[in-house]
């Protein structure tokens, strides 16, 4: 005969359930109203967040000029320059040797568009010169209807672009003032906090801050390897601009999606009119297989080594972010997804068993309180005044 269930046992049940599914919807609307929060002041964070990327790659060189002497402002503006000179740099390698072989491009996009017609009509497309001038009219015609939405476009890709010059602007500034005064933020927060949050805070906050960096080293990684399998690539096939193509990938690989898009885009259309349509579709399959290997392989592979997320968390975090918030959610998804792994792991730590937990041989069961030297080397975030 088999037992019957407990009136008493299935109401306590049910009842754990409505408390638990009440506090998890409050989480939820909380989320909720942060992100909404974010979005409104999203003008603000944007630089703020770039910023601490940039910040993240200059801290290094200005930690070492503070250790040898160096005042901080000294520090921070000689990195500042530095960092605007090899942005330059970059730059000035890529646009150069564009500009000084316009001509010979511009001849070759002609010669590329009549190779791809008597390609169109041979075999085994054999589409007649008529069907082929009746295309390139039809396309032409819609360009010139459609001139209208061009020149709204136009207008709108201005101030796109005025609003990236802006936030660059911002960006460059905070970094100098968390390159200058970021170490002295993390003493001022343990002096602001009453209790146990003037030692919990300070230890995620530092915590995040070197997540964040092996995020970015890690992307950087990344991109070096697109630029070097694509380069060789591009070397092989004896394309021209080998150098600043390898140099665009590099610096595109930051930019998710977008940046990819873009790089290949360029590559393909240089080989398509220097080397012609065949070596033209050889170069997108290495773009192609490059990026796949990137995306699947070497990106999940690093990036969960360096941030301590396993390949599929990137993976999905990455399609989870671009999904809600496109090519920004994608480029924030995997630092967001390892700093609430940081905060997690942090909270789960100190909400275990003491009896599981083995006791250090000296000192509190908490951890010491963050050194107030403001030469030591924390995480350059910004100081309050």
């Amino acid at each position: 005969m088999s037992a019957s269930l407990s009136s008493t046992k299935a109401t306590a049940a049910l009842r754990t359930a409505a408390r638990v599914s009440a506090e998890s919807l409050l989480v939820l609307v909380m989320a909720a109203v942060t992100l909404w929060i974010l979005g409104h002041m999203w003008s603000v964070v944007w630089p703020l967040v770039v910023g601490l990327f940039l910040t993240t790659l200059t801290w290094p060189p200005t930690r070492f000029l503070r250790r040898h002497g160096w005042p901080p402002a000294l520090a921070a503006a000689v990195v500042t320059v530095a960092f605007l000179l090899v942005v330059a740099g970059i730059v000035a390698l890529i646009a150069v040797p564009v500009a000084s072989q316009s001509g010979e491009l511009s001849q070759g996009v002609v010669e590329g568009i009549q190779r791809l017609r008597e390609w169109a009509a041979g075999p085994p497309l054999n589409i007649g010169q008529d069907e082929l001038t009746g295309a390139f009219d039809t396309a032409v015609d819609r360009v010139q209807d459609s001139i209208g939405s061009m020149v709204t476009a136009v207008v709108s890709g201005v101030g796109t672009v005025f609003n990236g010059v802006v936030t660059a602007f911002l960006a460059l500034f905070l970094m100098f003032f968390f390159l200058k005064d970021g170490p002295r933020f993390l003493p001022w927060l343990t002096r602001q906090l009453p209790g146990r949050l003037a030692v919990d805070v300070p230890v995620v906050a530092e915590r995040s801050w070197d997540t964040l960096g092996a995020f970015v080293r890690s992307q950087a990684f990344v991109g070096l390897l697109d630029a070097v399998f694509i380069g060789l690539g591009l070397w092989i096939l004896d394309v021209p601009l080998v150098w600043p193509l390898a140099v665009l990938t590099f610096v595109s690989a930051f930019v998710p999606i977008i940046g990819a898009l873009f790089a290949g885009l360029v590559a393909v259309l240089i080989a398509l009119v220097s080397n012609g349509p065949t070596d033209a579709l050889i170069v997108l399959a290495i773009i192609i297989v490059v990026q796949q290997l990137e995306g699947n392989v070497f990106q999940p592979m690093i990036q969960s080594r360096g941030l301590g997320l396993h390949a599929a968390v990137v993976l999905l975090a990455v399609t989870l972010g671009g999904s809600l918030a496109g090519i920004v959610g994608s480029l924030l998804a995997v630092p967001v997804a390892a700093l609430i792994g940081v905060f997690w792991n942090y909270l789960r730590a100190q909400l275990s068993d003491p009896q599981q937990e083995p006791e250090p041989e000296s000192g509190p069961d908490t951890p010491d309180a963050p050194d107030t030297d403001p030469d030591a080397s924390r995480a350059p975030v910004p100081a309050a005044s």
